[in-house]
């Protein structure tokens, strides 16, 4: 993560046997009949590609572009299209600076303005902030932005749906998408891992999602939502990467076990997982970090 302008993620590719059929030639086959059985196991692969190419394809719908960073109007699984619009960015794309380690961010008026962009990039409106209803870097990364305005305005101003943010833990060997906003540029890739503990100079951070090396972020995708690319649902934020191979420190976060090793992989990007936030926010797409089920941190 950097102090100017961005973090960043990178993704995880879970193997070819994760996306593609394997065609086995029985061992009672004859030599003629080889050639038959590794044209069909090319052809079988070759649609499990394309299938997964074909859904591979997140869009820039619903994303925004921050003057640092990248994010995404999102709403969660219980939203009404009358509730006020929300957006998701990172913790450390916060205009008044990243919060401390420890510091917890909620309903601080924040007056500030995202450009929405359509499903190819282009501008589609403006939206406005009135809060921060919550923001931390302190287990997670994250701000979620409060709008002057409902879904319901919104559709109705751009014509353009927010993007769902998935209640459920994601699974290792997701194919997914980080869109940046900020670039109007999209990385795909899959979810490698989940990091016990991702620490970055001061700042701690907890089941980090970990990316293959597909995903050659850089500054400016702070924030972008990372895209389920099955279901079109956000299950992450990109947030962070190992630049120049140094251990725990700014710009290059390290990993730590439940035993506690510490582990360096230089080059390859984090992001931070979603559902946490589906069981904080209550009626009306209000912050209640009170619910029994919310794990955020509190003030």
């Amino acid at each position: 993560m950097k102090r100017p302008l961005v973090g960043i993620l990178a993704t995880a590719f879970f193997g070819a046997a994760a996306v593609t059929g394997i065609a086995v030639v029985p061992s009672t086959a004859s030599a003629a009949d080889a050639p038959k059985a590794e044209a069909a196991k090319e052809a079988k692969d070759t649609r499990a590609a394309d299938a997964r190419k074909a859904k591979a394809a997140p869009d820039f719908a619903g994303t925004v572009a921050l003057s640092n960073c990248s994010g995404s109007l999102v709403k969660m699984p219980e939203s009404k299209a009358s509730d006020p619009g929300l957006v998701l960015t990172n913790g450390h794309c916060r205009e008044a600076g990243m919060p401390e380690p420890g510091q917890v961010i909620v309903d601080e008026d924040v007056k500030r303005n995202f450009t929405l962009l359509d499903a190819k990039g282009d501008d589609a409106g403006s939206l406005t902030s009135t809060k921060i209803a919550y923001g931390t870097m302190t287990d997670t990364d994250v701000t979620l932005y409060e709008l002057d305005a409902t879904y319901e305005e919104i559709k109705k101003d751009t014509g353009l749906d927010p993007l769902e943010v998935q209640a459920e833990h994601p699974k290792e060997g997701t194919a997914m998408t980080v869109v940046s906003g900020y670039w109007k540029e999209t990385y795909s890739c899959s979810i490698d891992a989940f990091v016990p503990e991702l620490r970055e100079d001061g700042w701690t951070m907890k089941d980090s999602i970990r990316y293959t090396k597909e995903c050659e972020t850089k500054g400016g995708t702070s924030g972008s939502p990372v895209i389920d690319d099955s279901t079109g649902k956000i299950v992450g934020i990109n947030n962070t990467r190992n630049e120049d191979g140094e251990e725990c420190t700014l710009n290059n976060p390290c990993e730590v076990d439940k035993d506690g090793k510490v582990t360096v992989h230089e080059g390859i990007a984090y992001g931070q997982q979603t559902h946490t936030l589906t069981s904080c926010v209550a009626a009306g797409n209000k912050v209640d970090l009170s619910l029994p089920d919310c794990k955020l941190p509190k003030p």
